[in-house]
């Protein structure tokens, strides 16, 4: 968030050097922005060999495909816009996950992915 916070203020910075005032331009560039870099930290952190973000790095868990191994860029972008749907209807993807077997959300079922802790593939959400 913090990247994206400076990346945003230097663009912003730009396009009012160029003369853009106009602010639906402005918001509208500000939000493609965000969506890109939203969906490259998401699914480059959790490609990584790391196997997840700086939060779930602290947390001590990883993102896996079913059989316990990292999963693909194309996986952690599908797990990504997952997310995004199920924000749109009222975050009842998150809530399902207290009653799933593997406690998958269902973004997490659609991109064939599990979170685990670090030092086992048991599954902790």
């Amino acid at each position: 968030m913090i990247g994206g916070l400076a990346i945003g203020f230097v663009f912003g910075c730009v396009l009012a050097a160029g003369e853009t005032e106009d602010p639906a331009v402005l918001e509208g560039m500000g939000n493609i922005l965000g969506m890109i870099i939203g969906r490259v930290y998401f699914a480059a952190m959790e490609n990584s060999p790391n196997q997840g973000t700086l939060g779930k790095m602290a947390l001590g868990i990883k993102v896996v495909d079913l059989s316990g191994n990292r999963i693909s860029f194309v996986m952690a972008t599908g797990q990504h816009f997952g997310k995004i749907i199920s924000a749109l209807v009222l975050t009842i993807d998150f809530i399902m996950m207290a009653f799933t077997e593997k406690k998958q959300g269902l973004h997490d079922m659609m991109a064939g992915c599990l979170v685990v802790k670090k030092q086992d593939h048991r599954t902790i959400r």
